[in-house]
């Protein structure tokens, strides 16, 4: 992994702006390319991909392989040919511009998702053409056979049994008797084909935004969730992966002790690994699945690292987290066998909560970068390995992280006295300077850290409160909902990042720009709220024919 010194910006794909009520692969996620490059950002941190579950939490999947169908660009299928306007642009996606309406956004995307299936079917087959489909189709559903035949009869037995969990689905079904799998894939063959088809284009969509970023120099980086949904089509299609019973029902869960998030611990309900057959198969399924991250993104973050090592096992039909006890986990085995596969793992380790000596030991054998979050630092009367002047090189430094709420909204109302008096001293915060100036304060702090990369919130570079926090963990509902307003990020406020990164070494200084307010200038040629914004010349899938 490069290990330069620099920065980057968290930012949710879900939370960009836009219309169709949820950030997407359209032009606002290239605006927010352009702005990071103008910013001198080097990374775009994001947050699982993958389609949301329960509670609208991308940590709980119905696949830990596909793509979330609410990041399809409608207007670029509109641009192919595939939409028409007035099928999605006036739908009520949503009762504001600053928060996700999840159940709107369910209720029509997929309605106009199978309107532009039914498009590129009747579009079919192409002239010259001996297959129905383009050459590129078949190339995604090759590369990723491991995966999509599963989870589109998956997903196409839940349409049909009313989106219930699998375990509720008719016997046949739920153990995958052959005969009913054959069954359900010839009277259900064109959902299936619906299913795969709206995974080819998340997949060629995100490519090309994928594409412009690393053109810009920034690199994606993804977050790989450890566990995967009890209700999934991996937990369906492949129950020997899992601690589970003869009916695929799991018997212990995934959570995590007692801790600063919540005094009952977290009680997320993931079914626990089989990691004894997953070590029989040298660890087959887990490299097929960095391998597919590893197409997504150029850096992957694994969340709760520390479950490798030592995992909280709670048995099933717990009421909290309070009767789980800690378990083995593969070690470093499982990431020597990964290596041996892939060759280098550009991975960021999540090694957050209570750490064991052996976590520690962990992280430094895999060698991956771990991370420090500012706001558990300021414990008084206590030295804190997440103060800047304890880290060391190999890590990634925030100030706080999707589960944390922002700064404005922690130095206001959720440090306790003692927490902020600590943080004043430390950063030299001037309370009577007013609240966005210790939150820059505390930014400036966190991008002197030696650690080699800074990720700031965008919330934080925003001066957000409490509207701009992502998650609350153990709390189920209002979560993930955040949306940044329109025009928010301007291009001054590239120029102020970019200008304060370079002060730390994170960015080269800005290059020598005409004052946007010169008479005849840029500013009196094309009035601009954000970035300078670029015109493509020759549109690949899902970039806009105009930025402009």
């Amino acid at each position: 992994m490069q290990t330069k010194r620099e920065s980057g910006i968290l930012m949710p794909l879900a939370s960009l702006p836009g219309p169709g009520g949820i950030g997407c692969f359209g032009r606002e996620a290239y605006a927010f390319v352009d702005f990071l490059a103008r910013a001198g950002q080097g990374v775009w941190q994001l947050l699982p991909l993958a389609p949301t579950g329960y509670g609208d939490s991308p940590y709980q999947s119905c696949s830990a392989f596909a793509g979330n169908p609410y990041f399809i660009d409608l207007d670029t299928l509109a641009r192919e040919g595939l939409l028409q306007k007035e099928e999605y642009a006036f739908l009520p996606w949503g009762k504001t511009e600053g928060e996700i309406d999840y159940e709107a956004v369910y209720t029509y995307r997929f309605g106009v998702l199978r309107a532009a299936y039914a498009r590129w079917k009747a579009l079919r087959p192409l002239p010259g053409c001996e297959t129905p489909y383009p050459d590129d189709y078949y190339r995604f559903c090759f590369l990723n056979d491991a995966w999509l035949d599963d989870y589109a009869l998956y997903m196409a037995a839940k349409e049909e049994c009313g989106m219930r969990s699998y375990l509720e689905w008719p016997a046949p079904l739920r153990r995958r008797e052959k005969e009913a799998l054959a069954a359900l894939a010839e009277r259900r063959a064109d959902e299936i084909g619906f299913w795969k088809f709206v995974q080819y284009q998340f997949s060629r969509q995100w490519a090309a935004l994928k594409g412009y970023a690393n053109g810009k120099g920034i690199r994606i980086l993804g977050d790989l969730p450890i566990y995967v949904s009890a209700d999934s089509a991996d937990a369906w299609a492949g129950r020997r992966m899992f601690e589970m019973d003869g009916e695929g029902r799991p018997t212990r869960v995934a959570g995590c002790p007692p801790d600063y998030f919540s005094a009952d611990g977290q009680l997320w309900g993931n079914p626990l690994y089989n990691w004894p057959w997953h070590r029989e198969t040298g660890y087959a399924w887990w490299a097929e699945r960095l391998r597919c991250a590893l197409r997504l993104y150029d850096i992957v973050r694994i969340d709760h690292f520390r479950g490798f090592d030592t995992y909280w096992a709670i048995p099933a039909g717990s009421e909290t987290a309070r009767l789980g006890r800690w378990e083995k986990g593969p070690g470093i085995e499982l990431f020597d066998a990964l290596h041996s596969r892939l060759g280098e793992l550009p991975i960021v380790a999540e090694d957050l909560g209570e750490l064991f000596d052996s976590v520690r030991e962990l992280l430094r054998e895999s060698g991956f970068p771990g991370m420090k979050v500012l706001q558990f630092a300021f414990t008084p009367g206590q030295d804190s390995e997440y103060l800047p002047h304890n880290h060391a090189r190999n890590f990634v430094a925030y100030p706080g992280t999707h589960d944390n709420t922002t700064l404005a909204d922690w130095l206001q109302h959720l440090a306790t006295p003692g927490e902020r008096a600590k943080a004043e001293a430390y950063f030299g915060l001037d309370p009577a300077a007013g609240l966005q100036s210790e939150v820059r304060g505390f930014v400036r702090g966190t991008l002197a850290s030696p650690a080699f990369l800074a990720v700031i919130p965008l919330a934080d570079w925003l001066g957000l409160g409490a509207e701009g926090r992502i998650n609350r963990p153990g709390v189920l509902g209002g979560n993930w909902g955040w949306r940044a307003e329109p025009g928010a990020c301007t291009g001054a406020l590239a120029d102020e990042i970019r200008s304060l990164c370079a002060v730390f070494g994170r960015a080269e200084p800005a290059p020598s720009r005409e004052p946007e307010n010169k008479p005849g200038g840029a500013a009196a040629q094309k009035p601009r709220t954000g970035p300078p914004l670029q015109k493509v010349r020759e549109p690949a899938p899902g970039i806009p024919e105009s930025l402009e």
